[in-house]
């Protein structure tokens, strides 16, 4: 019997499960940009409207960047995870390549050291980061969030790069140190040019992790002139009622830059992530 027929099958089972991942994966999107067109009256309406052809509004859009000044969380919210990404992609690149270059047994376990440290709960971490910068008079700055937000994506920004750094022949620094490169210049020079397929994502994936937080930003900034965008999202909230379109702006709003982001970068991440996990 043959079992030509087979391959086709396969390959539109394939496309079929595909295809309602990504549909599963985008309909919340999907659905909080149509609840962002829709008026209020149809909100509180019990059946659903799939699509405000006809009488769509752009009030909710409106009422973020005008009432709400929602433009100010935006800002507050790239400043924060611009620098902390800065500093832990600094921090994690010299300290795995520190790591990869030893020769030695060890280098495992120092990984998987950094991830153990890297799944404690944020809810068991933030009395003692509130007392640590309070002491320090870092609260309601974006100083002190900026170094929180590094402290908790450096280990997977360490993690995603190291493993790129053990794919470069030790070969390579050897030619290094003989035509006398230092450990800085060698980092700067050799170790990140070739390793930027995995720096890249790497950084994107901490400057995402840092723009979604929300809990410790919520704790750590009072001031609303400091609050980022997911608490300034939370703060549309009233005491008797609930802006869900005011809501849903905001969220289309928060969440369209990462996906662009990730868009352009797609090819870089995919690549970064595919080498590292196979390094």
């Amino acid at each position: 019997m043959s079992r030509k027929p087979i391959a086709p099958l396969r390959r539109w089972g394939f496309i079929l499960l595909v295809c309602a991942i990504v549909g599963w994966s985008l309909f919340p999107f999907a659905w909080q940009v149509v609840t962002s067109f829709e008026p209020d009256r149809n909100l509180a309406e019990f059946t659903p409207h799939w699509l405000p052809i006809s009488d769509g509004t752009l009030q909710h859009y409106r009422n973020v960047f005008g009432t709400k000044r929602f433009t100010q969380y935006m800002r507050n919210s790239l400043i924060v995870a611009a620098c902390a990404t800065a500093v832990a992609l600094v921090f994690a690149t010299a300290a795995a390549y520190v790591v990869t270059q030893r020769r030695r047994s060890g280098r495992g376990a120092i990984v998987a050291g950094v991830l153990c440290v890297s799944v404690f709960p944020q809810v068991a971490i933030v009395t003692p980061i509130y007392q640590a910068l309070l002491r320090l008079q870092l609260l309601n700055s974006y100083a002190g969030l900026a170094a929180v937000y590094a402290g908790l994506s450096l280990p997977l920004i360490f993690v995603v790069v190291a493993n790129h750094f053990r794919t470069i022949p030790h070969e390579i620094y050897d030619a290094a140190r003989l035509d006398g490169a230092g450990p800085i210049r060698t980092l700067w020079s050799i170790t990140v040019p070739l390793a930027a397929p995995g720096i890249v994502p790497a950084a994107l994936l901490g400057f995402i992790a840092s723009w979604n937080e929300f809990l410790l930003a919520l704790s750590l900034v009072s001031s609303p002139t400091r609050q980022t965008a997911p608490v300034g999202i939370a703060n549309f909230t009233g005491m008797y009622s609930i802006p869900w379109g005011d809501i849903a702006a905001a969220a289309v709003t928060t969440t369209t830059p990462l996906v662009i982001l990730v868009l352009v970068c797609q090819r870089r991440i995919v690549a970064g992530l595919t080498a590292a996990a196979t390094g």
